[in-house]
């Protein structure tokens, strides 16, 4: 999937995303980098709203994981199910959310589970950068589900009866 059509996919999908002027700078399973001006993000204090920023970081850590299963021919529907945000200082210009890919023992297992249960969950890291240096980090646990007829693989438990 390129750039533009990861844009035009969030824009649509994720309304949000365009009222935030969220632009892909960089797509692909080896990390995503989405972009945000400062204008329509701002807090009462002329800096970056926490919520907008809060909300590219999940973007970014959503594509950078959709992106990778698409890459690797797996239709699955992915949710943000926790993130923990830390904010380093303000940003007082356009902004970028930095996904880097998980390692590749971390992807093992979430596939693993996404084939043998047809749901998993990962942990991605998200830098958000401003000024030259990261201005926030987010660590956000993403959950993937695959339709029944596509799991590879299902364990069901023993019937009671």
């Amino acid at each position: 999937m390129t750039a533009d059509v990861l844009q035009s996919y969030l824009h649509e999908h994720i309304p949000l995303s365009a009222a935030m002027g969220a632009t892909v700078v960089r797509s692909g399973p080896g990390g995503v980098r989405l972009g945000a001006p400062l204008e329509p993000n701002l807090n009462h204090r002329a800096t970056a709203f926490g919520g907008s920023v809060a909300a590219l970081a999940i973007l970014a850590g959503w594509a950078l994981v959709h992106l990778r299963l698409r890459s690797e021919g797996v239709e699955a529907r992915t949710v943000v199910q926790r993130s923990d945000i830390r904010y380093v200082h303000a940003i007082e210009g356009a902004f970028e959310a930095r996904a880097a890919p998980p390692g590749q023992g971390d992807w093992r297992r979430f596939r693993t589970m996404l084939d043998r249960w047809g749901r998993g969950r990962i942990r991605i890291r998200v830098e958000v950068w401003w000024g030259g240096a990261p201005a926030a980090v987010l660590d956000a646990d993403y959950v993937s589900l695959v339709p029944a007829p596509e799991a590879s693989f299902r364990r069901t438990r023993p019937s009671m009866s």
